[in-house]
This record gives structure tokens, sequence and C-alpha cells, in this order.
């Protein structure tokens, strides 16, 4: 890996990873669906623009429309709209180290349900990232955390790895700038009708908010698209999918630095098992993938 690929790696982790303890600064003046809704609302409308200015189609196949619909309703209204709803009851970095679980539930079900043969390096990593996950959580729950925030992550992060497992591949063939876009407003449509009947709209209009917003439609929803698509393409996905193993890590140490989160020594023990669990999952399915 070059340092070009290593420094794409790491600033994608790094967006990925902070879109949490913002989300947490979104949700605390303003409706989560709602807001969340407005983001994509926003965000497609870039997607498709740049789409259509690199001479993309939004003519799309069969193939490409059922990962358009699935993934815009299952990652960007399921799993992105009930994490903003668990950040209003708990900590940013609670939601973004159970978000980082996503890895090892798709090689979960990947064994349990498709057969798919795990070595027993990948079997020693879903044990670490697993045990890492339930420790941070179990000291969370004990010390108050909310047990229906806890209970929305893990749903969102299980619609999201079932999905994700559904369509591998599905969205080839070109267009991905027309397909990302097109899953936001998939999205936006879900959140806009239930934000519309289950939330009241209010709008807040101080700059913290508004930065917060800006920043969660230009940075997680532009930025990081186009540092994943440049680290595809620079070593492909499996080694791409390897940089997952830091979001725990820097989901934990950007809520402390924005939010002044307490980091306590069940994290900080938590994160290294799962972030060695998630590396131990990858780098078996790293050499699977080797021809």
């Amino acid at each position: 890996m070059n340092l070009r690929a290593l420094v794409t790696g790491l600033c994608f982790a790094l967006i990925w990873s902070s879109a949490y303890a913002v989300a947490r600064i979104i949700v605390a003046e303003a409706p989560p669906l709602l807001s969340l809704a407005l983001r994509f609302s926003i965000s497609g409308v870039v997607a498709v623009g740049i789409g259509l200015l690199l001479g993309q189609s939004l003519r799309l196949t069969r193939a490409q429309w059922r990962a358009t619909l699935i993934f815009g309703l299952c990652q960007n209204a399921l799993y992105l709209g009930l994490n903003f709803i668990a950040m209003q009851w708990i900590e940013a970095s609670l939601a973004a180290i159970i978000a980082s679980s996503m890895p090892l539930i798709v090689a979960a079900l990947g064994w349990a349900f498709r057969g798919e043969r795990l070595s027993p390096l990948g079997v020693l990593g879903l044990a670490l990232g697993f045990s890492g996950v339930a420790l941070i959580m179990a000291a969370r729950l004990t010390g108050g955390a909310d047990p229906l925030g806890v209970v929305f992550c893990l749903a969102a992060a299980l619609a999201l790895a079932t999905a994700t497992l559904t369509l591998r591949g599905a969205a080839s063939g070109g267009n991905l700038w027309i397909i990302v876009g097109l899953q936001m407003w998939v999205g936006a449509a879900v959140l806009w009708i239930a934000g519309g009947l289950l939330e009241s709209w209010h709008l807040p209009t101080n700059p913290q908010w508004i930065a917060a917003m800006t920043y969660q439609i230009f940075m997680p929803g532009i930025a990081a698209t186009v540092l994943w698509f440049a680290l595809v393409r620079q070593i492909g996905a499996v080694k791409a999918s390897s940089f997952h193993f830091l979001n725990p890590f820097f989901g934990v140490a950007i809520a402390a630095a924005l939010l002044g989160e307490q980091i306590r020594a069940t994290d900080i023990a938590g994160v290294v098992v799962v972030m060695a669990g998630i590396l131990a999952v990858q780098r078996a399915r790293e050499t699977r993938a080797r021809p």
C-alpha cells in the first residue's frame, strides 16, 4: 500500500467516524428524521449533479435500481435514521462503536446463512470484535446508557449489514454517483414521510447547528464518498475495507474532543479489542480474495 492510499484511507475513516459526534449536535436541537431528510435531499442533488457532469446516465439496470432502492431504504432511512434517533438518548461514541461492528455482522451473517467459509483468523476476529462491543455496551448500560438507544443502534447495524450481504456487487456497471444520489433521495423520501408523521418541524438558525448540518451534507455525505471511490480504485474494495478497523478509535476520540464525552477504561480496552477483531476479519477476507 503506497502513501497516497494510506492518506486517503485515513481521511475516509476520520470523516466517516466524525459523522456521529456531529449528528449528536444536530439532534440536540432539531428533530432527527426531518434533519436527516433535509441532509439527504441536498446531498442527493450534489451527488446526481456530479454524476451528470461526469457524463453518467440516469438510465440504470434492473440490478442497479434494486440496489438503489434497498440501500436507500436500509442504509439511509433505517441505518442512519435509527442512529439519529438513538443519539437523542445515548452518547455519540457508543453509537459509533456499535455501528463499527457492521463488518463483523456481515461476516457472521454470511457464515450463518450463506455458507461462506471463515478461516481460523476470521473466527478469531469475530469472537474478538463482538466481545469488545459487548464489553463496552455492558459497561455503558451499567453506567446508565439508555437501553432503547442501544437497541436502535443494533437494529441499524443489522439493517445495513443485511443489505450489504444481499446486494454484494449488485450496483456494479457504472453510474456510481447517480446511484449514490438516487439512494439519498430514496432515503429522503422515506424520512420526509416518517418525520412528517412523527415529528414537529423546527429549523434552528444558530451558527453551531448550521455548521453541523453543512458538515454532514458535504463531508460524510459527499467527501467520504469521493475518498471511498478513490481508495477502491487505488487498492481494491477488500483492502479498502480494512480501514474500517480505525472507526471505533476515531469515533471515541472525536466524540471526546468535540463533545467532551468521557473516555472510560472499559472504552479503551473494548475499542482495542474491537479494532483487532475487525482487522482480523478484514485480513481473512483479503486472504480469501487472493487468486
